[in-house]
């Protein structure tokens, strides 16, 4: 007996497995469970100290550490440094313990609201940026009146810290957080927050001559100006491993300015830094200590743009996180000459 035909057999066989999905079924869009730049490292400490904690309060306030970047200490570390530089030149040596406590602690309380009002105005704009996509409100884990809800929280915190220092003091801590406040939104209008970004990073170093010396002297403003410096510096390196995304997705940086130009202008911008830091260690008589350190930073800056030379992701945010390194030891520097002069 003859087989059915060809052309039958084709007609009555059931659909592939391959087929399409059924209209109306939504496919399920799987969001990162964290930032894809946080520290493996951090983030197990965070764990181990929120372990005793139930499930549900645990889960949620790792949500809120990893909102105010807790996971990343980096940006509190390059935040720490340029406070600790000012605290030291301000008292000549190793300075009063109440001021370092409040400022040490300011950092970080500063930091972690930035970090919050930063994801609150970035909240549409992160989830289209790979890096930025696991944030916990691009996620969904913490809701933009969460986010505002722990800004303000840690505003009222760093200002309660700022009422143990003097009226200078609390008067410049006013211009300290409306900088922290606009940063996040400039990135909206002008192709430069990274230097919004150095103005409100660096504010804690007048900030930190007021609170020591009840002035700020123009070896004060030296430094600040230095600082701003510096941010536009590794904020820059940051920015270029998202220029592509933040290209797709309208937002600005320097990245995006200095384009094909971006090394030989971070090349220049370093040079203007340690020029700054000469004149910082001239007014302020440091000793060979800190002659050193400069050296060390123009070193450190030298295999930054070896680093990025080919201008790859995770070689950008190597050189991002490099300048830790820089900031310790422009800081060592600093308390070694005081020390010795």
């Amino acid at each position: 007996m003859a087989p059915p035909p060809r052309k039958r057999q084709r007609r009555n066989a059931p659909p592939a497995a391959s087929a399409r999905p059924r209209p109306g079924v939504a496919k399920p869009v799987v969001k990162p469970v964290q930032p894809a730049d946080s520290s493996t490292r951090a983030t197990r400490v965070l764990n181990w100290l929120l372990q005793k904690l139930p499930a549900r309060q645990r889960e949620k306030a790792l949500h809120y550490l990893v909102l105010t970047r807790m996971d990343r200490p980096i940006g509190a570390l390059l935040l720490l440094w340029p406070t600790w530089w000012a605290l030291w030149l301000a008292a000549g040596d190793f300075p009063p313990w109440k001021p370092l406590i409040i400022f040490t602690l300011g950092v970080f309380a500063m930091r972690a609201a930035g970090c919050a009002i930063n994801d609150f105005a970035d909240r549409k704009l992160d989830p289209q940026v790979a890096r930025t996509a696991g944030r916990p409100i691009a996620s969904g884990r913490v809701t933009p009146r969460e986010a505002l809800l722990v800004f303000a929280a840690l505003l009222v915190f760093a200002f309660v810290l700022v009422l143990f220092t003097n009226r200078l003091t609390i008067e410049l801590s006013f211009a300290g957080a409306a900088l922290a406040a606009i940063y996040p939104f400039t990135k909206r209008y002008t192709y430069m927050p990274q230097v919004v970004l150095g103005t409100a990073f660096g504010w804690s170093i007048p900030m930190a001559f007021a609170a020591v010396t009840h002035a700020v002297p123009p070896v004060g403003w030296l430094l600040f100006i230095g600082n701003i410096l510096w941010s536009v510096i590794y904020d820059t390196e940051y920015a270029m491993v998202d220029r592509e995304d933040d290209l797709k997705a309208g937002a600005k940086s320097t990245a995006i300015l200095f384009g094909d130009a971006d090394l030989p202008i971070l090349g220049v911008l370093m040079g203007t830094f340690l020029l700054a830091m000469l004149f910082v260690g001239q007014r302020a008589a440091l000793g060979w200590p800190y002659w050193l350190g400069l050296a060390a930073a123009a070193g450190l800056f030298g295999y930054q743009l070896w680093l990025i030379r080919g201008r790859g992701r995770d070689a950008c945010l190597a050189a991002f996180r490099h300048n830790n390194w820089l900031g310790l030891a422009v800081w060592i520097s600093i308390a070694l000459a005081l020390a010795v002069r």
